[in-house]
């Protein structure tokens, strides 16, 4: 089986955020980037599948030089080889075509992404590869079974669970539940050595055009202070409630 696994580059959800040119563009310096973690349970589902279907785990990204550390930590959990396609990732379109062009060269039988970045919430590039290549597809993934080329999976919806089955090839949209967060491979020494020989190839882009484009950023206004009203001024706290939070 051949597997591949979509890997966005986000920011840690602890860094400082904010913009430049004109807050029209997201400020890099001093942030620390970290695997998505939707892409990181489902990188850990494809190890486990890599284990018991005696599958082959590439893992590939859209981005620039910057973003190869990501991908030799995912080698050393424990993925076969890493592709970088050299581009910035601009939008979910221009991503998910860049994408499709690597998958029409090179054929995989399960294609795994995350559900949705946490960077831009967007959710949209496990759908459109899955669109463009005409492969089956399933978001939020909680489960997955491979027997052979018939896949069995569980999706979180509203009020429970659904199980299908469909035959590969198969897009999914992973999310924690496809694997716990217990169960998250954290790189050894001797892994991390390994990633050092395993292959990493640079793919030229295609040069696909983005369909959006950022105008600016608005950050959250910063919170107002709180006030305190003693037990016995009912009255005060109603008029607050009322005139100024507007909530009654």
């Amino acid at each position: 089986m051949n597997i591949l696994v979509c890997i966005s580059n986000v920011p840690d959800t602890t860094s400082k955020i904010n913009f430049v040119e004109n807050d029209s563009k997201f400020d890099t310096n001093g942030v620390q980037f970290i695997i998505n973690p939707n892409d990181e349970f489902g990188l850990t589902k494809a190890v486990w599948l890599k284990e018991s279907n005696n599958a082959t785990v590439t893992v590939l990204t859209v981005g620039e030089q910057s973003v190869e550390a990501t991908l030799r930590k995912c080698l050393a959990i424990g993925a076969d080889k890493a592709i970088r396609i050299d581009c910035p990732a601009n939008d979910a379109y221009s991503v998910a075509k860049e994408i499709e062009t690597h998958c029409e060269q090179v054929k995989y039988d399960l294609i795994i992404c995350g559900r949705e970045s946490i960077d831009y919430n967007g959710g949209i590039v496990p759908g459109l590869i899955a669109g463009f290549l005409d492969y089956n597809f399933v978001t939020n993934c909680v489960n997955l079974e491979i027997e052979g080329s018939k896949a069995t999976f569980s999706r979180e919806m509203s009020g429970g669970t659904e199980i299908s089955e469909c035959q590969l090839p198969l897009v999914i949209g992973s999310q924690k539940g496809l694997v716990e967060e217990s169960d998250l491979i954290i790189p050894n020494m001797r892994g991390i050595m390994m990633a050092r020989q395993k292959p990493l190839d640079i793919v030229p882009s295609q040069g696909v055009n983005a369909k959006t484009r950022d105008i600016k950023f608005n950050k959250p206004q910063a919170k107002s202070e709180v006030k305190l009203i003693k037990a016995d001024e009912l009255d005060k706290l109603i008029d607050l409630l009322e005139n100024e939070a507007k909530v009654i």
